[in-house]
């Protein structure tokens, strides 16, 4: 009987050593080979189209959701007295081809030139913007896979690849000023890495969440 449990506990220990092993490997693994972080959202360049003149804003061509080309008329306002061979100037045209995203004006509203009337982004250009702590920046590289798991999407993978890394920490570009009381807490700092997304046919919304693991090796 004494045998049987002797064994009995020498298998259990052998399991536990296993699979602590295994647990041991496994980090080991993922730190020495990927870089993760759940610090990470979608991102797209804004793109504004703004009045060439002050005026009334007579008509609206589109609102927020549409898509349009590039140098499609928007909107047009009040022509003040300029004459008929400058009707260029009091049109509204997209800069982009893309999704008007935001629209900031309404008939007969006064409008001055250069004020923001409408945001647009760009769709098939999407991006992924992660925050990489400092310790880790050193492993990543233009140009490194990566494996995309975007919120929006729960169990669909997407990939891309590094496209830039911040040349400065994202501390370094806060507004806020830095501490001078005479007590100091070391923080962890977060430089910014810019993944490309590969070929995608779904409709990723821009500043939705993101998990980006980084093949380091």
């Amino acid at each position: 009987m004494k045998e049987k449990r002797k064994i009995l506990i020498i298998g259990i220990l052998i399991t536990i050593v296993v699979a602590l092993g295994g647990i041991v490997f496994y980090y080991w693994y993922e730190n020495a080979y990927y870089v993760s972080t759940e610090d990470a959202r979608v991102s797209a360049d804004i793109v504004s189209a703004t009045p060439q003149i002050s005026g009334k804003l007579l008509e609206l061509n589109v609102t927020e959701g549409d898509t349009v080309t590039k140098n499609e008329i928007l909107a047009r306002q009040d022509m003040n007295g300029l004459p008929d061979t400058s009707v260029e100037q009091s049109l509204m045209r997209s800069p982009i081809d893309g999704v008007v995203v935001k629209k900031q004006g309404t008939v007969g509203e006064l409008l001055s030139a250069g004020q923001s009337v409408f945001s647009l982004i760009d769709p098939t250009k999407l991006y992924i913007t992660s925050d990489i702590e400092e310790t880790k920046i050193g492993k990543i590289k233009a140009g490194q896979p990566v494996e995309i798991t975007i919120d929006q999407y729960d169990s669909k993978k997407f990939t891309g690849k590094v496209k830039s890394i911040g040349e400065v920490s994202n501390s370094a570009l806060s507004i806020l000023p830095a501490s001078t009381s005479g007590t100091f807490t070391k923080v962890v700092q977060r430089v910014a890495v810019k993944i490309e997304l590969n070929d995608f046919d779904s409709k990723i919304l821009p500043g939705t969440n993101a998990v980006v693991k980084i093949h380091v090796k």
